[in-house]
């Protein structure tokens, strides 16, 4: 699965890469367009997370209303959410779908003439096999990388302009740490990370104001619960929200690790990932905000 959505965005990137023969420009237009063809998917996304608080108090009514009626509750909690049209398992398929991505993108910088140029196996072992016999036999991460470094210059097939605003993308800072310019585009990275997180925090908190229970309700809430066992539904839906919320914090430390390890160009997209992903919250939450 991997392999299929790294091809096919291999051979998107390499069809921009010949309009704009820059392999970074090509990565920050790619970018842009993969974000808004899943546009519609995010949108939908961000505004299920909004609504959740809302869904979530209302469970929590219902809980108390059919306490000793669980075939009512289920019922009513099917209901509710036909009513509000969510999808429970919404936010987990959107996770899942932005794992895929992280995963094919690396696969692509990676490999680029495998997925982007496309060069046959064949061709690209021979390449692989000269580099082999330069390091006198020892092995070199990210081989087709270092068959671009290598051959680039004189041989056009393997060709790939990776200079941009004068760095290097073919460059993987945990090999150039002495190379303090290397660490300019993670760290950018890392910043609009921490800011998409803090805009999310902030957007949750505001929410769970509004809608939090009166004391006097929650401690009625915590009495009943002493003494009804939650349904599988709601086990079932507190599990999912634990997931969401695992995976929103998982994501950004395991591409942070991943760009430390990884060619340039592929935190240089994900930096542009994430100011367009930013742009798209504050959108999702001011629009929300006035159809509320």
């Amino acid at each position: 699965m991997f392999k299929f959505f790294a091809k096919i965005f291999g051979y998107v990137l390499n069809f921009i890469y010949n309009l704009v023969n820059n392999y970074g420009l090509a990565i920050i237009i790619f970018t842009i367009l993969l974000r808004l063809i899943l546009l519609p998917i995010n949108w939908k996304q961000q505004k299920t997370m909004k609504k959740s608080a809302k869904v979530q108090q209302k469970l929590k009514e219902l809980q108390d209303k059919y306490s000793n009626d669980p075939v009512r509750f289920n019922e009513e909690v099917r209901n509710l959410y036909a009513s509000e049209k969510m999808n429970p398992f919404s936010g987990c398929l959107g996770s899942i779908l932005q794992f895929v991505i992280v995963i094919s993108m690396f696969m692509l910088v990676s490999n680029p003439l495998t997925y982007m140029k496309q060069l046959s196996s064949e061709k690209i072992k021979s390449y692989e096999e000269q580099i082999k016999e330069e390091n006198d036999g020892q092995n070199v991460s990210y081989m087709e990388i270092a068959v671009i470094k290598s051959k680039g210059k004189t041989d056009n097939e393997v060709n790939l302009n990776m200079n941009f605003l004068g760095l290097d993308l073919s460059d993987i800072p945990s090999k150039n740490y002495k190379d303090i310019k290397v660490f300019i585009i993670p760290i950018l990275y890392v910043v609009t990370s921490i800011a998409s997180m803090k805009i999310t925090a902030s957007i949750n908190s505001k929410k769970k104001k509004k809608q939090k229970l009166s004391e006097e309700e929650n401690k009625k809430l915590q009495e009943q619960k002493k003494l009804v066992k939650l349904d599988e539904k709601n086990e079932e839906m507190d599990t999912i929200e634990s997931m969401n919320k695992s995976m929103m914090y998982m994501m950004p430390v395991m591409t942070v690790s991943i760009a430390l390890i990884a060619p340039l160009g592929l935190a240089l997209y994900w930096f542009i990932s994430n100011l367009i992903m930013i742009m798209e919250r504050l959108a999702v939450n001011k629009f929300v905000k006035e159809e509320e």
